[in-house]
Order: structure tokens, then C-alpha cells, then sequence
């Protein structure tokens, strides 16, 4: 049952998928680790497997130039900027955001790779990043370019098979560990990771379980976007499961302050996974939904001894943006000692 759709290979997959034996004993649970923020492009992260399908598509399409859209320190237009100097095209990032000042994280990555980075500062006006892009996609392309369109975090129908992908990948490893039965726990933002999972999930018939923790707002708009989206890959891709809303789980409850905004109990947990595994986590996305995903068990919601796969959807960078780099000096510079 496994869909069709044009790819170009640019990471190496699949991912190792590992069992944590340190936080497994001291939470009670199972836990493993789906390493999709080892995809080795621009330092990794989820972005390149839809990625690998929207290049394709923007090739055929004879494109010389990606853009892409997103928030000033955004992941997916790193990822970008990536797959743009691999296949020797040209590269601008939008964003309707502030300038954070310097520049730092995944912005400095973008302009190593040599990605062109805009920013406009929001007006609260309808509409504003649409009028943004078609500004830019007219500039461009009025210079001779081709431009081709990415949406913020590459969550379209043509990005979709990338976590489709994903997801019949997770379902072969976790039956080979023995654990085809565990829960997928990923961070729900654009949606595109999430529904590639659950549709490759559903359609493909795995016992994997799907739990998304949304790491924004997930209000009227998000619910009604979801089901648009299923629709459509649902019709574009011929697909034989059917899904009604009961059916997407998504935790809404663990957003704190609200999208990438510096909080201590996302911080704690991004110091619990170095700790006592080594692995880095970010304060936007992975690092919030593994503070729910430790909320969860305290709450009962996961229970003692089940088994988890927490997806890596990458975007450590973020660790060194302004406004969470002051909060992370603060509370670690304890541990150093100037002689």
C-alpha cells in the first residue's frame, strides 16, 4: 500500500532507532529514541526528509531557487539553505519576525551556506507573510530566476511521503526490537511531520500508536487545518484508511508560554536528556515535547513499563539563539570555574 512519489536521496536513512536504558530506569518506562536529527545535512533534523521530495519536485520543475518561509531562527529554512547549496541553487528565507540582533544559530548557518535571509517585522496585518513571499517570488523571478515555493516547515501534500516514509521505516525497526506495539510521541508545530506519521501509520496498518504534543497554539484553525490536510493527501496519494478527528491525538496542553518562548521546565528537560543520554535537545520543539512526554508520566497518561518512541525531529541550533542562550548562561554558569 505504500505510496508513490519522486524522491532524491540526501541524508542517510534510515535513522538509528535506540533504546535509553538510563532515563528508561528512572522513569518507569521504555523509552527509546527515533535519531532523526542525525539526518547529516546542515546538521540534521526532520525538514530533509520531506525535503528529499520537494527538491525533487522543484528540479522537475526546472527551479534555480528555493524559498522558503518561516520564524527567524526556523530549522526547516536551515535545512533549506542545506538541500539549496547541495543541488547548487540559490536560497532566501522568509521571515515576518524581528531581527534577534545578531547573527547566531541556525541564521549563521544560513548565511554560511549562503542562504539570503529576510526579515519583516510583524504588523499584525492578514495576510502579511503571503504578500511577503509573493514580493520576493516577483523579485527573484523578475531577475531571471525560477523560483520554487516551499510552505513553513515543508508540511504540504508534496512533503508528505518523507514522514510516510518515516513511518514504515519506525514500524520495520520497532517489530524488529520487538516493540511493535510502542507509542510514537512526536511535537506537532506545522503538522507535516505528525500526518505523514499517522497516515503512514494508518494506512500501512501498524500497530505503533501516534501521540503528538503540540509545541504552539492548537486552536479552531489547527483542528480545521488538520482535516484539510488529511483530505488532501488522502485524495493525492489514493490512500485506502479514512480518519475522523477523534482519531488524531494530539496533547494540547503543554504548550507553556507559548511558540519558542524561554521556559525552566523545558530547560530542565533538555538538561535531563544530556545528562543521562548525550543527546541534545532544543528548546523550541523536541525539548517541549519531551517536557510533556515527562509531564505525561507524572500524570498518569503514560503509564509505568509502557513502551515510547520519542521522535528526534532534530533543531538543537535553537540551544544558541539570544533569548534562550541568556536564560541557559544563567543557570549553568555555576559549573564553571575561571582560575
Amino acid at each position: 500500500m505504500k505510496i508513490e512519489a519522486k524522491k532524491i536521496s540526501l541524508t542517510h536513512l534510515p535513522t538509528p532507532l535506540e533504546y535509553l536504558p538510563t532515563l528508561s530506569k528512572e522513569l518507569g518506562v521504555e523509552l527509546y529514541i527515533k535519531r532523526d536529527d542525525l539526518t547529516t545535512l546542515a546538521m540534521g533534523g526532520n525538514k530533509m526528509r520531506k525535503l528529499e521530495y520537494l527538491a525533487a519536485e522543484a528540479l522537475e520543475q526546472g527551479a534555480t531557487m528555493l524559498l522558503t518561509a518561516g520564524g527567524a531562527q526556523t530549522n526547516h529554512g536551515r535545512q533549506t539553505a542545506g538541500v539549496a547549496a547541495k543541488l547548487g541553487m540559490k536560497c532566501v528565507i522568509a521571515c515576518v519576525d524581528n531581527y534577534p540582533g545578531e547573527i547566531s544559530a541556525n541564521i549563521l548557518l544560513d548565511r554560511l551556506m549562503g542562504a539570503e535571509v529576510v526579515f519583516q517585522a510583524p504588523t499584525g496585518e492578514p495576510g502579511q507573510a503571503e504578500k511577503l513571499i509573493k514580493m520576493l517570488i516577483e523579485k527573484y523571478e523578475a531577475q531571471g530566476e525560477k523560483v520554487y515555493y516551499i510552505p513553513v516547515g515543508g508540511s504540504n501534500e508534496a512533503g508528505l511521503p518523507g514522514y510516510y516514509e518515516c513511518a514504515c521505516e519506525l514500524d520495520a525497526q520497532a517489530k524488529a526490537m520487538g516493540i511493535g506495539d510502542a507509542t510514537v510521541i512526536s511535537a506537532v508545530g506545522s503538522i507535516g511531520t505528525y500526518m505523514g506519521l499517522f497516515t503512514g501509520l494508518k494506512n500501512e496498518g501498524s500497530d505503533l500508536k501516534l501521540t503528538g504534543i503540540a509545541i504552539s497554539d492548537f486552536g479552531p484553525d489547527k483542528d480545521v487545518r488538520l482535516m484539510e490536510y488529511f483530505a488532501q493527501v488522502k485524495e493525492k496519494f489514493q490512500m485506502e484508511c479514512s480518519a475522523v478527528r477523534e482519531d488524531f491525538h494530539i496533547e494540547t496542553g503543554y504548550v507553556r508560554e507559548g511558540y519558542n518562548k524561554p521556559n525552566a521546565d523545558v530547560r530542565q528537560a533538555v538538561y535531563l536528556m544530556a545528562r543521562k543520554e548525550a543527546i541534545i535537545l532544543d528548546p523550541c520543539y523536541t525539548g517541549k515535547a519531551f517536557a510533556g512526554l515527562l509531564d505525561m508520566i507524572r500524570e498518569g497518561k503514560i503509564k509505568q513499563g509502557e513502551k515510547i518512541i520519542f521522535l528526534h525531529s532534530g533543531g538543537h541550533p535553537g540551544i544558541n539563539t539570544p533569548h534562550h542562550r541568556v536564560e541557559f548562561e544563567r543557570e549553568l554558569m555555576d559549573g564553571i570555574t575561571i582560575l
